[in-house]
């Protein structure tokens, strides 16, 4: 019996291709799990080459390991047809461990098939040596060989299976896995190995024609790392490139989630906005029309919100909204929705049982809104107009439900605000109107169809005209010589009463340095501030501007604000009015006495000028309250050093109480109505020329 032995180094080697030969298996199993489409067939074909290669080679750097003393050569058919059994055996336990299930049996079955593989691969590779005698098996060794191959198999199978997708340690826990995977590969080789027998006198019929063991070992070493490191740095970077791209997809994922957000969603409160609203109102619309029932939808804008967003800042009014946001959402239900369509305007969408529900739900409403909010350390105090559209009744469309909801918004606020209305179909025309009107409004400037008139103010003691007071007119072009009171709270609302008042400001100082250059060195021109404009961040600048550009001292002009304006925030108001006051214009408080004024706070404005509400110089003849409380604003005003002009004056009775009291000037229709500015100095230049005669 021929005795062999091992080259300890080869066997070492055998070991740690089979380890890498595992590993590179298991990296494999996870990239063709992940794949898709054709490409899973390209990492299969290409792990099955690089795999088969890689137990091939184990097994035959092993056969080289082995040493007789004979001369050994090995037969390239016979080695090929054993490294191609390899590869398809290799390719099998790729297709298997990709499925994405792995039962028993198919565990077992699979097994038995990998086994039988590698186990024919190796007696292949034996029989490449056409030994002569043939090779002399053990039968306890072959089995035990079997058996080896078939457990280390289905360990294999089982273990590849188990880490092919990505979890965290997964290359550790793979990394150990190959090192089990190579003992059993190498060990069922061996023990294979072990079962043969050479009988004395064999020779090798392969030594001499086939393939020679000399330098061989090199070669298919070298070739074999190659293999498999091109395949391990292939799936490597796959797996980097595969992460890369699903970090992408997420990325875009939750940039498609976000502008969907965007897209649906306010971005201040977080409610739906106006689009998804609208669709929010077409599936109540359809749920109605197939189950029944009603819904009402209540359009809720907030009074009072933007003299607290003027006053305190944008900052402070965005937070006030998601406060109102937050609280109207105390108690809706899953299936109701609160939308916020821009601005101050909410929309509450909700189901009902019946319409009359609407009512209390919108008293609720008004009354959550009406309770004060605690904002960054101040306590802010607004309230709520509703407006309430049903369905089915007041509308066919989504459209039509928010413009009647809308439009019954502006009937409560009409009507004196802090409430709720239901449409009613009467309330459409005077929305078309308002909406006109404000359409017209915005081309109003453009058009030049704004003009001043010029209402004269006289010196109570001698009668002189000591100057006038701007009144803005709108010429429509159907609707005729239109007042302020007939627009100026849609131009408040929307905002269009900073350019108008910008145009107001602008004509009557360039009005006033006309008559400035005529002679009329000691008039002032006054001119009125709504509550919007005061509050407004430009205004210094653009008092300023205006000066300038006209050439006008500061002190020809008076800008006028009411009490209840410059109160509303006595602070806010103190630092604008004296910035106007430091410049040296001259101001006004207007309608005094139908506020509710600090004295503190008065004593502390820098005001030049008190005027008297026309309210009280009306019944002061006939109603001795109003003369008495004329009394005391003049008595005030001369305490605090101030000019006090009494406006509305109509009759001889009025202007000899005011000018006794002690009123520095008077204005009213007794002694001059508005005109324009020609026909207004036409009036100046006649009552010179009587005073002259």
């Amino acid at each position: 019996m021929l005795i062999g032995s091992y080259s300890p180094t080869l066997v070492i080697i055998s070991l740690c291709v089979a380890i890498l030969a595992s590993y590179t298996a298991l990296d494999l199993t996870g990239r063709i799990a992940t794949a898709k489409g054709c490409t899973v067939h390209l990492w299969t074909a290409g792990g099955a080459f690089a795999m088969g290669i890689g137990v091939w080679s184990m097994h035959f750097i092993g056969m080289l390991a082995f040493k007789l003393p004979i001369d050994l050569g090995y037969d390239l058919t016979i080695t090929l047809l054993s490294l191609l059994t390899a590869i398809l055996s290799c390719g099998f336990a790729l297709w298997l461990v990709s499925q994405p299930r792995l039962p028993a049996w198919q565990l077992a079955f699979g097994a038995l098939v990998m086994g039988a593989g590698i186990s024919a691969m190796h007696y292949t590779g034996m029989a490449a040596l056409r030994m002569q005698p043939g090779i002399d098996y053990d039968p306890t060794l072959v089995g035990t060989s079997l058996l080896i191959a078939v457990g280390a198999s289905g360990a294999a199978l089982w273990i590849a299976f188990r880490l092919r997708q990505r979890s965290p340690h997964v290359t550790l826990f793979r990394c150990g896995a190959a090192v089990i995977m190579g003992i059993a590969i190498v060990g069922m080789h061996y023990t294979s190995m072990a079962a043969a027998r050479f009988p004395d006198g064999s020779f090798c019929g392969a030594a001499v024609s086939g393939l020679s063991g000399k330098g061989l070992d090199n070669l298919v070493l070298i070739t074999t790392l190659a293999v498999l490191s091109i395949a391990l740095l292939t799936s490597v970077l796959d797996a980097r490139l595969e992460a890369r791209t699903a970090d992408l997809a997420r990325s875009l994922t939750e940039a498609n989630r976000e502008l969907t957000q965007l897209a649906l969603h306010d971005p201040l409160t977080g409610l739906p906005n106006r689009v998804l609203l609208a669709d929010r109102i077409e599936q109540a619309m359809s749920k109605v029309q197939e189950q029944g029932g009603c819904f009402a939808l209540m359009f809720i804008d907030l009074d009072g919100f933007k003299p607290v967003n003027d006053a305190f800042g944008h900052q402070m009014g965005d937070q006030l909204l998601r406060e109102v946001a937050v609280r109207l959402r105390e108690d809706l239900r899953c299936q109701d929705t609160l939308a916020r369509i821009g601005g101050d305007e909410f929309v509450l969408l909700v189901r009902l049982a019946e319409p009359d529900d609407a009512l209390s739900l919108a008293a609720r409403q008004v009354g959550l809104i009406a309770r004060s909010f605690r904002v960054a350390e101040h306590d802010l105090q607004i309230s709520a107009s509703v407006g309430i559209a049903l369905y089915p009744g007041n509308g066919q469309t989504a459209q039509d439900l928010l413009m009647n909801a809308d439009a019954a918004m502006y009937h409560a606020k009409g009507s004196g605000k802090n409430g709720y209305s239901f449409f009613d179909a009467s309330m459409n025309s005077n929305a078309r109107k308002q909406l006109q009107l404000l359409q017209d409004l915005r081309n109003a400037l453009d058009q030049e169809q704004f003009s001043l008139y010029y209402q004269p103010k006289f010196d109570a003691n001698n009668g002189q005209p000591v100057g006038a007071e701007a009144l803005l007119r709108w010429e429509h072009p159907t609707r005729g010589m239109m007042l302020p009171d007939t627009f100026i709270d849609i131009a408040e609302k929307t905002g269009l009463i900073i350019p108008i008042g910008e145009w107001v400001l602008n004509e009557a100082c360039r009005q006033m340095r006309e008559w400035y250059v005529q002679g009329y060195t000691d008039w002032r021109i006054a001119v009125n501030l709504s509550a919007l404009q005061f509050c407004h961040a430009g205004l210094v600048q653009s008092v300023a501007k205006a000066l300038s550009t006209h050439r006008l001292p500061a002190n020809s002009l008076t800008l006028e604000i009411t009490e209840t304006t410059a109160m509303s925030d006595a602070d806010a108001s103190m630092t604008v009015l004296q910035e106007l006051s430091a410049m040296g214009v001259d101001l006004s408080i207007d309608d005094f006495g139908t506020g509710y004024s600090s004295l503190m706070y008065l004593k502390r404005l820098p005001a030049n000028e008190l005027k008297i509400d026309r309210g009280f110089v009306r019944d002061l003849e006939h109603d001795s309250d109003d003369a008495a409380i004329v009394s005391a604003i003049v008595a005030l005003g001369q305490a605090l050093g101030l000019r006090i002009v009494a406006e509305g004056v109509e009759t001889g009775v009025q202007q000899d109480f005011l000018t006794k009291l002690g009123c520095d000037s008077l204005q009213g229709y007794l002694l001059g109505h508005p005109l324009p500015a020609e026909r207004f100095m036409l009036d100046i230049h006649r009552a010179e020329q009587l005073a002259i005669a």
